[in-house]
């Protein structure tokens, strides 16, 4: 049996195998908090025993990794590996893409097509959002698990594959399943193994070594001088709660590394970054808001964040706008300390009423709008901006009628 070197991490006094430090080198993962590199270990360890693994954890964790490190560690490496955001996937058609269908079979199936689960086979397939599956996919999923066997959309012909299956998702599967949305039996057949992501508030001072990364990063890439923090600024980053984890905090040190290069960044510059509301995540029991009224509150939460940094920002260009040009202190329209800088106008055709404040949908929709313009309309874009599944975008474009 090889045997593993060890060292220990100065940070945490953690010993760390010579395989997971290779690992997170490969992979890029930052930080050695205890519940991270707990994370990475299991990962490393299951990966060359063929079981089905559940990865969990909040949005912007990193998830999508795990799957990645299982997969090169196992004896299936050189098999392929297949990322499948489910939730991006319009109900309709899943199944199809999943498990391939026969020609004929729909309207639009001119010709016999593989799905993943058959393009795969001897490999990993990562089912990434998989609480996103249809209760009818789900069976069918079910099946694949229990007896590596699957029929293609419109066939009666079983067809054998061999492959491994691991899942990820930032649902409570088990309130989903007390909601009906999620099949029990197949829980347990995903969740063999359980790997908990940690969020980015957990892992103390990680939270600093991703940000000199993220700003090294920035000004490597764009040639920009890199920005550093003040003690204060470091302290602040500790205390703020990430709700939006790595992915929030890579995007604020982008915001930063691009307006305050070269400059040490201040406790109170670094404020003005930061989204004002800092209320913790939950782990969501559902998207579907016919059956979950927390998940629609929490993303309409986020679309107000989104909100209110643009607004910021805004007054930051303002502001340097006005230094450059002092005699003319109209380049941008001015905005407004509400939110109803978004009012819509709302008169009678024959009465000259006043204009009504702007609703929560009001708000949502010219920010699902503003977000489709910035990226030209590609919706998968403009989805992980907003910080939503792309089914959850379909849905409300669909509500608003921006087709």
């Amino acid at each position: 049996m090889k045997k593993l070197t060890t060292q220990l991490s100065p940070a945490t006094g953690v010993d760390i195998s010579g395989e997971i430090q290779q690992a997170k080198m490969r992979y890029g993962i930052v930080g050695n908090a205890p519940a991270l590199i707990g994370a990475v270990s299991r990962a490393v360890r299951v990966a060359p025993i063929d079981l089905s693994v559940l990865v969990t954890g909040e949005s912007g964790t990193g998830k999508e990794f795990f799957p990645k490190i299982i997969h090169a560690y196992s004896h299936r490496k050189h098999a392929r590996y297949i990322a499948v955001n489910c939730g991006a996937i319009p109900e309709g058609t899943i199944d199809s893409e999943l498990f391939g269908h026969e020609k004929g079979s729909f309207t639009g199936a001119v010709a016999t097509r593989k799905g993943y689960f058959e393009e795969a086979d001897g490999g990993t397939i990562f089912l990434d959002e998989v609480a996103e599956l249809p209760l009818t996919t789900q069976a069918r999923l079910l099946r694949v698990l229990e007896t590596g066997e699957f029929f293609k959309v419109g066939s009666s012909t079983a067809q054998k594959t061999n492959i491994r299956i691991v899942a990820a998702t930032n649902v409570d599967l088990r309130q989903a399943i007390a909601h009906g949305r999620f099949r029990e039996d197949l829980y347990y057949r995903l969740s063999t193994v359980q790997i908990t992501v940690p969020p980015l508030r957990d892992r103390n001072n990680d939270i600093t070594l991703l940000a000199r990364k993220f700003a090294s990063d920035f000004a490597e890439r764009y040639m920009t001088p890199e920005i550093s923090f003040s003690p204060a600024a470091r302290q602040l980053l500790l205390r703020y709660p990430w709700p939006g984890n790595v992915r929030q905090l890579k995007n604020i040190i982008d915001q930063i590394s691009l307006f305050e290069a070269g400059t040490e960044v201040s406790d109170t510059t670094l404020a003005q970054y930061l989204p004002p509301n800092t209320a913790l995540p939950m782990m969501r029991a559902d998207n579907d808001t016919t059956t979950d009224t927390h998940s629609y509150s929490r993303e309409r939460e986020m679309l107000f964040n989104l909100i209110f940094n643009l607004r910021s920002r805004i007054d930051r260009l303002q502001a340097r706008l006005d230094g450059q040009n002092p005699d003319n202190h109209q380049l941008l329209p001015p905005i407004t300390d509400t939110v109803e800088v978004f009012d819509i106008p709302h008169t009678s055709p024959d009465t000259d009423l006043p204009s009504r404040p702007s609703t929560l949908e009001d708000n949502e929709r010219l920010t699902i709008e503003q977000a489709l313009r910035n990226n030209d309309g590609r919706r998968k874009d403009a989805a992980r901006d907003l910080n939503i599944s792309e089914r959850t975008l379909y849905r409300k474009i669909k509500e608003y009628g921006l087709e």
